[in-house]
This record gives C-alpha cells, sequence and structure tokens, in this order.
C-alpha cells in the first residue's frame, strides 16, 4: 500500500456547502438566508428558548417544592475484598486508604461495604459500614469502629 492509492471510504467525506456562489447552487444571492429581517442579518437570530416574545416555556412551568439533592451526604466507597491489601492486624484509617489510592478523595466520609471477603484480622476506621461488612470484620476478629 502507497500513499497515492489510499482513499477515504465512500461517505467518509462530504464537500463543504458553498453559500453565496451564483443561482445554480440553489444557495446564491441571500445564502438561504430569505430576504431582510432579524435572521438575514449578520450576528442575527434569537437565544435559545425564545419565543418571539410569547411568555417561554421555562417560565410557564411551576417552579414549586425543595429537593434535597444538593446538600446529600455522599461517601467514598470502599469494599472488603480491597482491605485485604494491608498486613495481618493493622489498623486502617481514611488516611491510609488516600495515601494507598484506595479511595481518591473522602467526600463526606468512607463507608465500608461486604462485596468480596476480608481474609485478614484488621482494625477499621471509617464513617459509616454496611451490617455485612461489619459482621465479617468481627467475625474474624477485627474491630469496626465509627468515627
Amino acid at each position: 500500500m502507497k500513499l497515492h492509492t489510499m482513499y477515504a471510504p465512500f461517505g467518509a467525506t462530504k464537500t463543504r456547502k458553498r453559500v453565496g456562489r451564483g443561482t445554480s447552487s440553489g444557495t446564491g444571492k441571500t445564502s438561504g438566508k430569505g430576504h431582510k429581517g432579524q435572521n438575514a442579518r449578520s450576528g442575527g437570530g434569537v437565544r435559545p428558548g425564545f419565543e418571539g416574545g410569547q411568555l417561554p416555556l421555562y417560565r410557564r412551568l411551576p417552579k414549586r417544592g425543595f429537593s434535597n439533592a444538593k446538600f446529600k451526604t455522599e461517601y467514598a466507597v470502599i469494599n472488603l475484598s480491597d482491605l485485604n491489601s494491608f498486613e495481618e492486624g493493622a489498623i486502617v484509617t481514611p488516611e491510609l486508604l488516600k495515601e494507598m489510592g484506595l479511595v481518591k478523595n473522602q467526600l463526606n466520609g468512607i463507608k465500608v461495604l461486604g462485596q468480596g471477603t476480608l481474609e485478614r484480622k484488621l482494625t477499621v476506621k471509617a464513617h459509616k459500614f454496611s451490617e455485612v461488612a461489619k459482621q465479617q470484620i468481627e467475625k474474624l476478629g477485627g474491630k469496626a469502629e465509627v468515627m
């Protein structure tokens, strides 16, 4: 294969529409913008959502109620299987998890979930634990301490 034999597959390239180039192209003279008016002018047109002076949809719809979404507490989650990287009897803290790269950022705290199995006795300090995670940690003789 040589450079001069290569070509783009059919339909991959499309010729640019050249407006204002005579009458035979179909977009000559006024360049498909019609005669005069706001949309024919340079820089003309209306902003998105503008309905020609009619009360726009976003103002017609009722805005009521309260959403607690921006105030919700979001936890950085870690699974039990991730804790197997620590040695036996280690004290696992949020600072240590961040240092090891198991958690990117703490958000509103760290929650330990019961995904996978834990194989070592550990003392885990976190802000929240799922029931399964707490049971598995304590089953092996470890401690699940809520901060």
